[in-house]
């Protein structure tokens, strides 16, 4: 991850969740708001790492940040990697199983569809893309290198697509 360079966590020079150059208002700038990440490890760890480091960066940058997931063993891993992946990392955060919970915390691990209004990045590890996508500040999707996850991804990517929303695909594969 370079970090030299805040707007980035995949080394090419597109804004990420929580930069400043990912919130400017219009169509095309809309477009710079959505993010696929497809990595080239083919492992849930990898994935759940790599979420947890986009969490990180749009925390620092002063976000309220969700993560999408399907089950509550999952909000568990994501829990202990939050707190656990950094010596350095404090991310307040707390898991959300249903709509009904209201997230105090500036990160949230949701077991239930984010409220657009409540959260400024959105990182789906879900099955189920939220079905007002299009509201989200900035959404990033991500999947690692499985069959059944890339599949889900692609997708994720028709739903946004026929929302009007053409994402910008970093696809760490072809490096």
């Amino acid at each position: 991850m370079p970090e030299n360079n805040p707007a980035t966590i995949d080394g090419q020079n597109n804004p990420e969740p929580g930069s400043a150059a990912a919130g400017a208002p219009g169509q095309d700038d809309r477009n710079q708001r959505y993010w696929f990440h497809i990595l080239a490890q083919g492992t849930p760890a990898a994935r759940n790492l790599h979420a947890a480091k986009l969490v990180e960066k749009a925390f620092h940058q002063g976000d309220r940040v969700c993560i999408i997931c399907d089950t509550m063993q999952h909000a568990e891993e994501l829990d202990d990697l939050l707190w656990n992946f950094s010596p350095d990392a404090f991310i307040p955060h707390s898991i959300v199983p249903d709509s009904a919970t209201t997230c105090t915390d500036p990160v949230g691990i949701l077991l239930c569809p984010p409220v657009a209004e409540d959260w400024d990045t959105v990182i789906i590890l879900s099955a189920t893309l939220p079905a007002d996508a299009d509201r989200f500040q900035r959404l990033a999707l991500v999947a690692h290198n499985d069959p059944n996850v890339l599949n889900q991804a692609r997708s994720h990517f028709k739903q946004l697509r026929a929302l009007g929303i053409e994402p910008r695909v970093h696809d760490q594969r072809k490096r």
